[in-house]
Order: structure tokens, then C-alpha cells, then sequence
């Protein structure tokens, strides 16, 4: 109670950016409690169960300590406690990612370890159906868990661990994950795909077919136990000759999973992927290439149990894409290089290659895809005047119903209303004092809305964005006065520390007529553990619990799924992303998005495009990434959901990429995501983008926000929540050259290289 009771009296000086401060540096609760022998004499059980957890959230990284990534010594010395005790003991891990687990897995007594992770509102009962044998486990990891933390590529300089928050350098390249740990021999303790079941399965190779359009495995899964039926996770890895662009061992390229089997039970399983999905960035030649040379086909259910079951063999070099080098560095990066470190192998692999099935496939049979830029945006010139003919002002409406155009409706507009639509609903005085995450006029405890000024005139009505990441984000319970009208106080705030912070706030008082709403939304899993199904299908169907529930409260987008990399298990969101492998995260996300736009009018919001790996500075630090990282890596998971579901929208992160804010990169907006991929949607900034709400008083920064009118000029189109500075600062822009260095009232909009 202390640490809220000195919170809310900074509250009351200092403002809502207090809230800031509680996501930065949160409550830790007591350590664990002691378990007494006494305890252990009174249960009269032969089966104890530890649940041991941990949380992380937005706004801080995790620390590799005790009580965090690794484990307390109370922890410790309740588990050799009940390790001894009982003859059956379970150690549940109820966490959002990675920890330490070198005890656990040293400790004798601890008959299993079973990753819970966080289930959501029924996550109990399905934790209950494990342990009784009910339901038999089916997950797979979707990143690697290392024996050490340092063990991680870059785990010395990650964030907060060199002192530098301002800069952070992606040294690894391409090799995140299990790329580098596979690539530089490293042992894992649990490799990427890992998981173990209540019975076996035998997955056997029955044909692989491959041509320069498609690669194509069959595959004949058994359940080989006596017991308990099951599902299977078949993965497919390739591995790229190494030519003059290093490869790494082994990359995902397809994965499926078997219906439940019983005993005995088989499956024929057919997965397949573009063989162009093999290609690498050449940055010289600002192209995806696929380099003459073998490629190795393996099969297996995890990173470490890979076999080559066939080689395709590619005659010349095949250019697959021919894109325009759009992210360079602005720094040299010193990058890892794989060349004088020995991969990790097994018995047995150089036979399998060897005697592996070659398919022949030739260069000259590649279509090659060239992208076509846009020079210019297409100008709709204003009409100069706010009527028409018959003096009656365009509506939204008029567009709906085919009596004008959208072209001719959007001459009509005045520069302020243009702006105006650039910018969400929160003017001055309503954004600052509201809650961030909070901050919905027309739906309590959604995050915000888009302007509501073109209501009246012009017909455009204003649409709810709703947070997640763990389905929809709203107050469970508020009151209106009989027109409707909310009233002050009583809406319950959608995060408990927001709830702890606002406690003993004056109230007014209730009337008598007032009239009580609730908004009950499921808590779905988080994401990382929606991946760890490695089921498609299932989190499409959670997808569609969270589309169907927008459009019972009146949400248009939902601001989800994340599906920013994994890099490090010390981010502190990564409960909040799918994986550390970018073909995972992308069809995770495009699985979620089929759910929810199953419902006509509702959307998701990937994010946070781009490279948003660490939470500590995360609105001023300076991401260095190259542009072969970015393709095959980092950007990749948003390009598969864009081309495969077609989302909504898409939420620019905080960061700066090489040098540029990602909310005001042309580049990354509208050269790579519109033109490049096809995205059709909305884009909009993360919130407090610009620095208009006030999240950071008083605090200087090497790098500093981003810039309203830039990020009109690069493609976004809303600054969320918005500011009437926002709008001050889009209408100031109209008008100046390019090139120019001109400063607005409170930002500086600076050109870098010439493009502004």
C-alpha cells in the first residue's frame, strides 16, 4: 500500500504521467512464501504441485536477477523441499517467457516441468485437464531456451545490460533464434519446436516433390503409444548453400499438425511452401536470391531432430524478386559471421545427405517479381469551395449511396478538416487528462478514437480502437445517467494498477436513475502461447471470440496482435509476440486476423512495425539493423500476415530505425508495406508517437520524437491519440519544399539525407 499511497500523491502533483512511471518501474510483490514441514504433514498427499510465475509487461524489460529470469533462492529451497517430500512432483511454470531452468532441471525429485505459460480466464481448468491425463499435451516451444542467458546472441549489449539506451546495435544479423544457436553449435536446453507428449509418434517421409513454384512434403504420422491419443507438430527446415551470402544451418519453412490420433491412429500430412521462400536478401543486388547449390530438405518435430530426407538441387542463380535497398544502415554494423565456427550435427548427417533423394531444378524456370514504386502519391486537387452547386456540403453518406465520389467529397474538404482526419479524437484538454489506454469516447476503457469533428457536417463518424493483447481491453463495468451520458468515476479502469493508483480520487455522487452497462470480454492466451499450439485453426477460432465480442461493444479495430521478433528473452512484451521465428509470427498473425475479420467492419492493428524488440527507452532508442536482418527477419512476419490475411491496420512502433522514426520512414510505410507488399489498410502511429500527451515531462533524450506532419508525409494516416498540436503542425507543413529545414511550434521536423 506504501508504494501506491507515494504514486497517487505524485499523482495529484504531477499528472497522468505517473501512470508511465508505475509501467516503467512496477510493484514487486513478496517473495514467495516459505513451505514448513508442518504444511507438508498436513496436506496427506503423495502428488504435490509447484506453480512458480512471473509477469512483465509494457514499458520495462525483464532483468536476468532473481525473481525474474532466474529463480530466488526461496524458490529454490521450497522446491528441494517438495522435491523431496513427494513421491510425484510437478513444477508448473505459469510465465509469459523465457527463464532459467538449470535447477529445475538438476534438481532430483521433479518428476516433469510443465510450461503453462498464461492461459487466460480458463487457463485453470486447462491446466487441471493436463495434470489428470484428461487432455494430453500438444504444445511446441517458439523459441529457444537457452542453458544460460548469456548464451544469446548480443546477450551483453541487449537494452539496459551495456548501459546504453539510446543506441542498439543488431549485431547478429540474421542469426536470432535458433539460427545462431544452430549454426554456432551452441546447446540449448530446450530447442526451438520442443515438446513432449503422453505418447510417441512415428513420422515417416513417404514422397517429397519440388519445382520452382512449390515445395511440397508428405509425411505419414502414427501415434505409436498404447495409451493416450495426441497430436503431432511436423516441422519442415531447409538449409541453403553457402555462397557468397552466408546461410544459416537450418531455417522453418513449413509446419502442420495432426488431428488427434488415437493409439495406433495414422495421418498423411502434405506440407508445402513457395520455393522461393528459400531465397536470401542480396543487398547488392537489392534482390531475393536463391544461389545455384543444394538444398537440403529436413523433417523432424524440433530444431534438434532434424533428418535430410531429400536434396533439390538448383542449377544457376535465380532472382526471385528485384526489390530498391529502402532501410541501409546509418552506422556501420559489425556483424556475427558464421564462417570459422562449427554448426551443430548429428550421427548420421553427412550419410543422410549423401544418399538423400536429389531433385533437379533449374533457374531458368523462376519467375521473377519486380516491384514497381510509386513516384508520387496520386493529388486530388481541392475543388475550392466547401459546397456544392445546390450549396449543400459532401457527406460521407452521399459517397455510401453513389451520388458523388470519395474524390469529389474529399476536394471539398477544408485543410483543417484534411488534418483533422489525420488526427484522433483527443484534443487538448480530454487527451491529457484521461488515461493512456483509457481514452474511448464512445466506448469506456477502449484506448481511442478517430476524430469526431466530421460527424456533424460531413457525416464521418468517429470508430473505437480497443487494446489487447490478450483479447479486448475494456472496463468491465460503468454508469450512465438516463441520456446516456457517462458518468465521471465510475467506469472501472481496465488496468489493476491504474484501479490502485486512482483509489480515494473524490467521485461524484451516483444518482438515483442511473443506469449500470458491463463489458465482460475472455482473457484469450497470450500470444506467445496461441503460437506455442503450432495449430493454425485454434487461433484463428480465438481470433473470431475477440471479432464477435468488437462487434457486440462497437470496436472497428482491435490493436493486435503483436509480432515483433523474439530477439531476446529479456524484452519485456514478449508475451505479447508470437516467436523468435518470423514465418511462426506471420501466420500466427494472419490466423488471428481471418478470425476476427470474419466479422464485417472488424479489424486487427499488427504491430509494432518495426523492431520494437526491448521496452526500456523504447519511444527514443535507435535501432541499427541491416537491411538483409530486416528483410529476412524482422520484417518478414508482418510481410506473411499482409499478403496472407490483409489486416485492417497496421501500428508504426516508437523506435527509430537506422537514424529515421518509424511513424515518419516513407521507406518502411509506404515503399515496403504499400508498395512492396499490397497493404491495402490503415496506418497509424503507436500512442504519444509525436510526444503531444505528455507521457515524459521533463525528460531529455538523445533522440527525440517523432513528427506530425512526417508522419503524413510518409504514409500514416492517423497520429494516435491525437493533439490539437498534431493538427497545428500537419496544417503548418502544407505549402513548404522539399528539403527544407523548418521547425514547428514544438517539434523539429528535420530532413535526413534530403527527403523530407
Amino acid at each position: 500500500d506504501a508504494y501506491f499511497t507515494e504514486k497517487r500523491k505524485k499523482l495529484a502533483k504531477e499528472g497522468p504521467a505517473v501512470f508511465m512511471e508505475v509501467m516503467t518501474n512496477p510493484f514487486h510483490g513478496p517473495q514467495t512464501l516459505p513451505v514448513s514441514e508442518e504444511d507438508i504433514q498436513k496436506s496427506d498427499a503423495q502428488a504435490a504441485v509447484y506453480v512458480l510465475s512471473r509477469k512483465s509487461g509494457e514499458g520495462r524489460d525483464r532483468r536476468d536477477d532473481p525473481g525474474d529470469y532466474e529463480l530466488t533462492e526461496m524458490e529454490k529451497e521450497v522446491i528441494r523441499k517438495l522435491a523431496a517430500s513427494y513421491s510425484k512432483f510437478v513444477v508448473v511454470l505459469n510465465v509469459g517467457g523465457v527463464i532459467d531452468t538449470k535447477f529445475l532441471r538438476t534438481t532430483e525429485g521433479i518428476g516433469a516441468i510443465l510450461l503453462m505459460s498464461q492461459a487466460g480466464n480458463v487457463g485453470g481448468h486447462a491446466l487441471a485437464d493436463v495434470l489428470t491425463g484428461k487432455t494430453t499435451p500438444s504444445g511446441r516451444l517458439t523459441a529457444t531456451w537457452a542453458e544460460n542467458y548469456m548464451d544469446y546472441p548480443g546477450a551483453e549489449s541487449f537494452s539496459f545490460k551495456n548501459g546504453n539506451l539510446d543506441d542498439e546495435y543488431y549485431r547478429e544479423g540474421i542469426y536470432v533464434g535458433y539460427r545462431y544457436f544452430d549454426s554456432f553449435g551452441i546447446c540449448p536446453a530446450y530447442p526451438f519446436g520442443y515438446g513432449k507428449s503422453y505418447t510417441d509418434f512415428s513420422v515417416v517421409v513417404e514422397d517429397v516433390k519440388a519445382s520452382a513454384d512449390l515445395v511440397e512434403v508428405t509425411v505419414r504420422v502414427t501415434n505409436t503409444g498404447m495409451v493416450y491419443t495426441g497430436k503431432e507438430v511436423v516441422q519442415v527446415y531447409y538449409s541453403a548453400p553457402a555462397g557468397r551470402l552466408e546461410k544459416p544451418y537450418q531455417e522453418l519453412a513449413a509446419y502442420g499438425k495432426t488431428r488427434e490420433l488415437a493409439p495406433g491412429q495414422s495421418e498423411v500430412l502434405t506440407v508445402s511452401y513457395p520455393t522461393a521462400f528459400m531465397a536470401s536478401y542480396d543487398t547488392k543486388k537489392a534482390a531475393f536470391v536463391m544461389e545455384g547449390g543444394t538444398y537440403y530438405i529436413r523433417v523432424g518435430n524440433h530444431s534438434r531432430n532434424t533428418h535430410v530426407v531429400a536434396a533439390i538441387c538448383l542449377d544457376k542463380e535465380a532472382v526471385t524478386e528485384i526489390l530498391s535497398n529502402r532501410l541501409t544502415p546509418d552506422c556501420g554494423i559489425e556483424e556475427f559471421s558464421a564462417e570459422n565456427t562449427s554448426p551443430c550435427t548429428y550421427e548420421g548427417e553427412e550419410q543422410e545427405k549423401e544418399s538423400a533423394r536429389k531433385i533437379l531444378i533449374y533457374g531458368a524456370d523462376f519467375s521473377t517479381n519486380r516491384v514497381q514504386y510509386r513516384q508520387e502519391n496520386a493529388e486530388i486537387f481541392p475543388s475550392g469551395k466547401e459546397k456544392d452547386q445546390a450549396g449543400r456540403k459532401g457527406k460521407l453518406t452521399d459517397v455510401i449511396a453513389g451520388k458523388i465520389t470519395l474524390e469529389e467529397l474529399v476536394a471539398q474538404l477544408t485543410l483543417e478538416e484534411l488534418a483533422t482526419l489525420c488526427v484522433g479524437a483527443s484534443r487538448g484538454g480530454f487527451g491529457n487528462e484521461t488515461v493512456i489506454g483509457n481514452a474511448s469516447v464512445s466506448c469506456p476503457g477502449a484506448a481511442g478514437d478517430t476524430a469526431t469533428e466530421l460527424f456533424e457536417e460531413r457525416d464521418v463518424t468517429n470508430i473505437a480502437l480497443a487494446d489487447g493483447p490478450a483479447g479486448l481491453r475494456l472496463v468491465r463495468s460503468f454508469m450512465t445517467d438516463r441520456e446516456q451520458n457517462l458518468i465521471p468515476g465510475t467506469a472501472q479502469l481496465p488496468i489493476p494498477e491504474m484501479e490502485m493508483l486512482m483509489a480515494g480520487v473524490p467521485k461524484p455522487p451516483v444518482p438515483e436513475d442511473a443506469v449500470a452497462y458491463y463489458q465482460y470480454c475472455t482473457a484469450i492466451p497470450i500470444a506467445t502461447l496461441l503460437a506455442q499450439t503450432w495449430d493454425m485453426g485454434l487461433i484463428e477460432e480465438a481470433g473470431d471470440i475477440v471479432g464477435e465480442e468488437m462487434e457486440e461493444f462497437g470496436i472497428t479495430l482491435w490493436l493486435a496482435p503483436g509480432m515483433n521478433i523474439q530477439r531476446n528473452p529479456l524484452c519485456g512484451r514478449n508475451f505479447e509476440y508470437y516467436s523468435e521465428d518470423p514465418l511462426v509470427t506471420g501466420m500466427c498473425a494472419a490466423a488471428s486476423t481471418k478470425g476476427v475479420q470474419k466479422h464485417q467492419g472488424m479489424g486487427t492493428t499488427i504491430k509494432h512495425f518495426a523492431c520494437n524488440n526491448q521496452e526500456d527507452n523504447r519511444m527514443h532508442t535507435n535501432a541499427h539493423v541491416s537491411e538483409r536482418a530486416l528483410r529476412e527477419i524482422y520484417l518478414k512476419g508482418f510481410e506473411i500476415a499482409v499478403k496472407t490475411s490483409q489486416p485492417l491496420s497496421i501500428m508504426t512502433s516508437y523506435n527509430l530505425l537506422n537514424g529515421i522514426h518509424t511513424a515518419n520512414n516513407y521507406d518502411l510505410i509506404t515503399a515496403i508495406a504499400r508498395d512492396e507488399w499490397g497493404f491495402e489498410g490503415v496506418v497509424m502511429t503507436d500512442w504519444g508517437t509525436t510526444g503531444s500527451i505528455g507521457m515524459e515531462p521533463g525528460r531529455q533524450f538523445k533522440y527525440g520524437h517523432a513528427n506530425a506532419a512526417g508522419c503524413v508525409w510518409a504514409g500514416n494516416d492517423l497520429n494516435m491519440p491525437g493533439s490539437k498540436e498534431d493538427v497545428e503542425e500537419i496544417m503548418g507543413s502544407v505549402g513548404a519544399k522539399e528539403g527544407d529545414n523548418y521547425v514547428f511550434r514544438r517539434r523539429a521536423f528535420i530532413p535526413v539525407s534530403g527527403k523530407y
